[in-house]
């Protein structure tokens, strides 16, 4: 009988690009303020799982959020470069107006979801969904029977959801893809499936703080 192996994905914690509504693509942005709360909170909220590893993209908003969730294990992150956001080449940096506005086909082209859109310099929804596809599966075979947890990018939860519920690239995205939120999911050689999606529970302090989705 084959082992099941449970997944934690978790998307950093917020950036400033984040707020400014910047493509951050493989550019390495770090956490603003809010951010490094918002990672605090995460590792505070799974601090009593038996998470038996951490594997996250190298990039500085993302490996810090995964330092934050690691602290209370006394695990050492394991970083993974090919869980990195996916790459958008000339479009990095740019702002959804600014690309609107200078890029309006780009534009157009991103906003349809088409599949094999390969921005400059940059890679396609195609070739970005084989890789974090191959490299979570790869990653989820080395532990059957653990927990394992994922600490990445928007993109990269966009593209596991798609995979648990078995929705298509060009779907309208209908889920949410928060900061810092807690996404769970199971995990055999037939593939992905969904537990638990976008829980944003510990980023409510005092019940006044709303958690957005950038």
């Amino acid at each position: 009988m084959e082992e099941i192996t449970r997944l934690i994905a978790v998307r950093h914690g917020e950036t400033a690009w984040n707020v400014d509504t910047r493509i951050q693509g493989q550019l390495d942005i770090g956490l603003n303020p809010t951010g490094l709360w918002q990672a605090e909170r995460t590792g505070q909220a799974l601090a009593d799982e038996p998470i038996r590893v951490i594997y996250a993209s190298d990039l500085s908003r993302a490996w810090q959020t995964a330092e934050a969730i690691a602290r209370p294990h006394g695990l050492t992150v394991q970083p993974e470069p090919r869980l990195r956001e996916r790459a958008f080449g000339h479009l990095e940096g740019m702002s959804f107006a600014e690309i609107e506005a200078q890029r309006p086909m780009d534009a157009k082209r991103w906003r349809e979801r088409d599949p094999e859109f390969e921005p400059v310099g940059g890679e396609s929804l195609l070739t970005f969904r084989d890789r974090i596809t191959t490299v979570a599966s790869e990653l989820a075979a080395r532990h059957p029977g653990e927990l394992v947890t994922l600490v990445a990018h928007g993109g990269v939860m966009d593209v596991l959801y798609r995979a648990a519920t078995r929705q298509a690239l060009q779907a309208p995205r209908t889920w949410q893809l928060g900061n810092a939120a807690i996404n769970r999911m199971l995990w055999t050689p037939e593939g992905f499936s969904l537990v638990g999606w976008s829980d944003t529970a510990h980023l409510t302090a005092d019940d006044t703080l709303d958690e957005t989705t950038t």
